[in-house]
Formats: C-alpha cells, sequence, structure tokens
C-alpha cells in the first residue's frame, strides 16, 4: 500500500481509470478543482475515463447535474451509474411488473417509461428502493415500521451506499434502508458498486484499470472483488472514522478490503 503524493507517478501503467463521483469528484455542491485536474491530464493523455456512480438515477440525470457543476461536456462520454443498471432491469420486468417506489420523488426518473406501473405497497410484486423519503430522511425506524409485513416482496436497492456527505451534512442513503430491510428478514437485490455487473458496462476484461473512489464497502470492496488495482480517496464518506492515514490499516482491516494507493483527495 502506498502513499501516493501524485496521480501523475503512476497513470502510465493504466489504460482505464474507473472513478466514483460524489466524494472524489464533487461534494454534492461544488467540483473539486484538483480532481478536475486529474481528469484533464488523463484526458490529454488519452487515458480512457468511465465515471461509475451509485446514483439511483439514469446516466442522462447525473450527466445534466454535472454540467450544472460545470464540468466540460468532453468528459462525460462515459457514465455509467446504479440507477441505469436497476432501469434496464425494471424495464423488462425482470422482477415482475407493478412495484412501490420508496424514495423521493426526485428520483422518478429511473420508472418514467413505466410510470404507470406504479402502485401500493400491498398490491406490488417489489419494492424499488431509491433512498429516504424526504419527509424521513433520518429515521430509519419508520423504514423497519414502513416494511415489517412486506418481506415476502423483493427490495431493489438502487444505490448500495449507506451515507454520502453533501458539503459537510452527513445524509443516509438507499443501502441504509436495505440494511433495514434485511434485518427484518426481507431480501435485497443491489444495483452498483461493488456487484461486477455494473463493472461489466464499464470496461473490458483486457484493459489495465485502476479504480478510484472513497467508499471502501463499494468503491474499493468491488475493485478488490474484480481483482483490479485501486486508489483510495480518505478524505471522503470515511472522513469521520479515520483522520489521518495513520489510522488507515485499521481501517481497511475493519471493511477487510486493500488498496494499492491512497491518497487524503485525488490530484495530479
Amino acid at each position: 500500500m502506498k502513499d501516493l503524493n501524485h496521480l501523475s507517478e503512476i497513470f502510465h501503467s493504466y489504460d482505464t481509470f474507473v472513478i466514483d463521483l460524489w466524494g472524489v469528484m464533487h461534494n454534492g455542491i461544488s467540483l473539486n478543482p484538483k480532481a478536475i485536474e486529474v481528469i484533464e491530464n488523463l484526458d490529454k493523455n488519452s487515458k480512457k475515463i468511465v465515471f461509475l456512480s451509485n446514483a439511483p438515477r439514469p446516466s442522462s440525470k447525473v450527466i445534466e447535474f454535472l454540467k450544472k457543476l460545470k464540468m466540460q461536456e468532453k468528459f462525460l462520454s462515459k457514465v455509467v451509474t446504479s440507477g441505469e443498471a436497476a432501469m434496464e432491469a425494471i424495464n423488462k420486468n425482470k422482477f415482475g411488473k407493478k412495484f412501490y417506489h420508496l424514495g423521493p420523488s426526485r428520483d422518478q426518473s429511473i420508472f418514467e417509461t413505466v410510470l404507470e406501473n406504479k402502485t401500493s405497497l400491498d398490491s406490488c410484486d417489489f419494492i424499488l428502493c431509491t433512498g429516504l423519503f424526504d419527509e424521513q430522511d433520518e429515521d430509519l425506524n419508520y423504514y423497519k415500521d414502513l416494511l415489517k409485513s412486506f418481506t415476502s416482496k423483493k427490495l431493489i436497492c438502487t444505490n448500495p451506499d449507506l451515507i454520502v456527505h453533501r458539503g459537510n451534512n452527513e445524509e443516509l442513503c438507499a443501502g441504509s434502508v436495505a440494511k433495514t430491510f434485511e434485518s427484518l428478514g426481507g431480501e435485497v437485490i443491489y444495483y452498483g458498486k461493488p456487484y461486477k455487473e455494473i463493472y461489466e458496462m464499464c470496461f473490458e476484461l483486457n484493459e489495465k484499470v485502476l479504480a478510484i473512489g472513497d467508499n471502501l464497502r463499494t468503491d474499493i470492496k468491488g475493485a478488490n472483488d474484480l481483482n483490479i488495482d485501486s486508489l483510495f480517496i480518505y478524505n471522503g464518506v470515511h472522513r469521520n472514522e479515520i483522520k489521518n492515514d495513520k489510522g488507515l490499516p485499521a481501517l481497511l482491516k475493519r471493511y477487510n478490503v486493500k488498496t494499492k494507493y491512497f491518497q487524503k483527495e485525488l490530484k495530479w
């Protein structure tokens, strides 16, 4: 494991860079200038850049959001989201036809083409979880009560992340609701990192890949499972668990993962 001062030291060794968005490229409010510098240099050196996000929305919506943050369009040719992967399955009625949407109304774009199949918890074939309701975004006990009588139905989780930081505020994600459902004895189907299907949309097996991310449970675990090298950004989702890189070995052990490189923030 190497403390990487500059990505420029090792980028020659890789063809493809699979990069997380939230916590690496931006904080939900603004782009990280040093990370943008990395992208500019990778692009200049004709490296393949894939942004892989556990956003519970179609790729097109994430691209729109990144453009609003002023990311240049030329860097956005390959954006893959867990929402996009889940949407493909939902459109094919993979888990049945009728679904109950558990999440904020802003995530509606994921089921726009099958909107007429949205129904109640009682009537649905499966539960489509994109996050928490806006008015119930902090209390997981609410979801325990809501779902306890429906554990015979599958819950489709379109964002396996547990938490995210918007600026300095910590927010719960769909993965937290999914874990609550599992604790009740329910079955969850996850779309996104660390599950290998999502990576099949990103690169071919013969490419030399470096995965870059700030989440040990998803970004780094996914890279480990696929046996590809990874760079862990430790000032992201785990920033409250680790105050400096001295605590890194213990943190990696706790999550049962390994990483080839680490940086506080992504920089060239």
